[in-house]
C-alpha cells in the first residue's frame, strides 16, 4: 500500500484466515480464469507488485525502482521512486508546487449562505434564507465508529454498540432555553423534513448550532434536513453539510413512529 505521505510499505498478514476464506488476489484470479481472460492474473503479491512496478515506470506515480526485497525489510520507499534515479522523493514538492513553473495557482472563489432552500411551491421558485425566528444552524458529520451510511459498521458488533443511535449535540443554554434535558428525545425540522434523534449537552458546541450524524437511517436520517438540489458548480456535490432547522423535545415513543 501507500500510505498519504507516498510512503510505500508491505503489510503483512495479521492472522490466518478462516477455513474457506480466500484474499482478493487470489478472486480476481480465479475469476479471470473462469471468465477466460485473455491475460493472466496472479495470486501472489510479490508477482503483483512486479508487474506494478515495471507498469509504472516513467509515470508520475513510478515505483520502478522499489524492489520487493526493500519493501520486506521495511526500508523507507516513498515515490516516484524511478528506477536507475534518485532513492525515492520523502516531499515531492519541497522546492515547488506540482505546476510546470513551480508556482502556485489560487483560484478565488466567492462564498455564499449555505442551506438555501428553493421554495417547494409549484407557483414559486422563490429562495429562503438561511435563518429564520427561532432557527439553529446544523451541521452534519461523521462519528468515529461509523463509515458513511452505516452499513458495513453497523454489522461489527462492539461498534454498533458504542453509537447505536443517532445523538443530536447541543449547548446546554440552548437546550436550557428550548426545555430539552440530556438524553432526552427530539425532533428536528426544517423546511424539507424532520428528523428525530436524542440530545446530547455539550458546551463544545455554539449555542446557535447543533449537530447532527449522517450514518442513520429512517427517521434518523440527517440528509432528509439538508439540501440536495444545491450542488457545487465543479464537482456537483450536494450541500450535504450545514442547514436551518427548528428543534423541540418530544415524547420517546415517537422516535420511533
Amino acid at each position: 500500500m501507500t500510505n498519504l505521505e507516498g510512503r510505500v510499505l508491505r503489510r503483512r498478514r495479521a492472522v490466518d484466515p478462516p477455513p474457506g476464506a480466500r484474499d482478493e488476489l487470489w478472486i480476481m484470479a480465479e475469476l479471470a480464469r473462469r471468465l477466460e481472460a485473455p491475460g493472466t492474473f496472479s495470486p501472489e503479491p510479490e508477482e503483483v507488485f512486479e508487474e506494478l512496478r515495471r507498469a509504472s515506470a516513467g509515470g508520475k506515480a513510478d515505483y520502478s525502482g522499489i524492489s520487493w526485497a526493500a519493501l520486506d525489510a521495511d526500508e523507507a520507499c516513498y515515490w516516484p521512486y524511478p528506477a536507475g534515479g534518485p532513492a525515492g522523493t520523502p516531499r515531492a514538492f519541497l522546492d515547488g508546487f506540482g505546476h510546470a513553473d513551480g508556482r502556485a495557482v489560487l483560484v478565488p472563489v466567492r462564498t455564499r449562505a449555505a442551506g438555501r432552500a428553493v421554495d417547494p411551491s409549484p407557483r414559486r421558485n422563490r429562495r429562503e434564507p438561511l435563518h429564520r425566528p427561532g432557527t439553529l444552524t446544523l451541521v452534519t458529520g461523521r462519528y468515529l465508529e461509523h463509515y458513511q451510511s452505516g452499513n458495513q459498521t453497523r454489522r461489527v458488533h462492539s461498534l454498533h454498540e458504542a453509537r447505536p443511535e443517532s445523538m443530536m449535540q447541543i449547548h446546554p443554554a440552548t437546550a436550557a432555553a428550548l426545555g430539552i434535558r440530556d438524553g432526552a428525545a427530539v425532533e428536528l425540522t426544517s423546511a424539507r423534513s424532520r428528523a428525530v434523534a436524542l440530545a446530547q449537552l455539550t458546551p463544545d458546541i455554539r449555542p446557535d448550532t447543533v449537530f447532527l450524524p449522517f450514518h442513520y437511517a429512517g427517521r434518523q436520517t440527517a440528509n432528509k434536513l439538508v439540501s440536495s438540489d444545491a450542488v457545487d458548480p465543479i464537482s456537483s456535490m450536494p450541500e450535504f453539510k450545514a442547514g436551518s432547522v427548528t428543534v423541540r423535545a418530544i415524547d420517546p415513543e415517537e422516535t420511533t413512529r
